[in-house]
């Protein structure tokens, strides 16, 4: 590797950190292939519930070269989403803490543009395309690759400095760079806070989340009515759920963010449960416009609210 692709990932590291990005990492394209088994297993045991478009296009969600003609390299990012303050009433119905503020897909997208512009001004001129939990791509498994942390056992990335509440988003470009050592350590240890926390005993195995028992999954992908052994068990989750995520030691110390976009929708932490259950459409419409809860839209919510009474 020339000293030129040395420089223009430093330049990209950089500049990805003024943009508001936790971390950077780049990787080189290839096929992941350690993946293809247990993806091919996990779809098998029908684990993706009625999350169909999760079996679509396998190919290119292995391989990223796939998703962008001529791609050479990955520039893996993350960004810290983890909340300085949470929901002050303890029996009002319970969000994740990504959906506190703005949808990330737009956040992240945005900055990852941002980046590709300097790419293209500052670098060289190359094709790419930014991706953020919007296509057929394994971004953990990229994430990894980059040396940005490694796969906990409740499936999800963990960085050493901001635990695992944080967006992954990538570029996936036409250029050719120096690439970052893959993360091969597992920090994890013998801790199983997260197969033990979990109440509905989603996390099957290290690493392996059925869908099927999975509170976020119910709450926000579920379209039909959610079995009532998991009703019993959502413990005041109406879209999402943090738990195995507020158990893991790596998420003891984490810095809260500081970006404006993900601070949370105006009067959001004070709804009581009261406030909640009479919740109409035009106030969901306004607080929740430009949010994650978007995604599950009003009847859901109000359905999943409705299992709590």
């Amino acid at each position: 590797m020339d000293s030129s692709a040395e420089n223009h990932s430093l330049l990209i590291r950089q500049k990805a950190l003024e943009l508001g990005f936790s971390e950077c990492g780049i990787s080189e394209v290839r096929a992941l292939e350690e993946e293809r088994e247990p993806l091919q297993k996990w779809l098998a045991e029908n684990m993706n519930g009625n999350m169909g478009y999760m079996a679509n296009h396998f190919e290119k969600r292995l391989d990223p070269g796939k998703l962008e003609e001529g791609a050479k390299s990955v520039i893996s990012v993350l960004i810290n989403y983890f909340p300085s303050q949470k929901q002050t009433d303890p029996s009002a119905p319970e969000i994740s803490k990504y959906a506190y503020g703005r949808d990330y897909h737009f956040v992240v997208k945005e900055k990852l543009n941002e980046l590709l512009v300097f790419i293209r001004t500052e670098i060289s001129i190359c094709r790419g395309r930014a991706f953020v939990d919007s296509a057929p791509i394994l971004e953990r498994s990229l994430a990894k690759a980059a040396g940005l942390g490694w796969i906990g056992k409740h499936s999800l990335l963990i960085n050493k400095y901001h635990g695992s509440y944080v967006f992954i988003g990538e570029l996936i470009i036409d250029l050719e760079l120096a690439y970052d050592l893959p993360f091969t350590s597992d920090h994890c240890g013998t801790c199983t806070r997260c197969i033990d926390a979990c109440p509905t005993q989603a996390i099957i195995a290290d690493r392996i989340v059925d869908a099927r028992k999975c509170i976020s999954y119910h709450t926000i992908e579920n379209k039909e009515e959610v079995p009532i052994q998991i009703r019993e068990k959502l413990e005041n989750h109406i879209f999402g759920c943090d738990i195995c995520q507020d158990v893991c030691p790596w998420n003891r110390v984490i810095t809260p963010h500081q970006n404006m976009h993900f601070k949370p929708t105006e009067g959001l932490l004070e709804m009581d449960k009261k406030g909640w259950d009479e919740l109409d459409r035009p106030t969901y419409n306004k607080m929740f416009r430009m949010s994650a809860l978007e995604r599950a839209g009003y009847p859901r919510i109000m359905r999943n609210i409705g299992y709590l009474k």
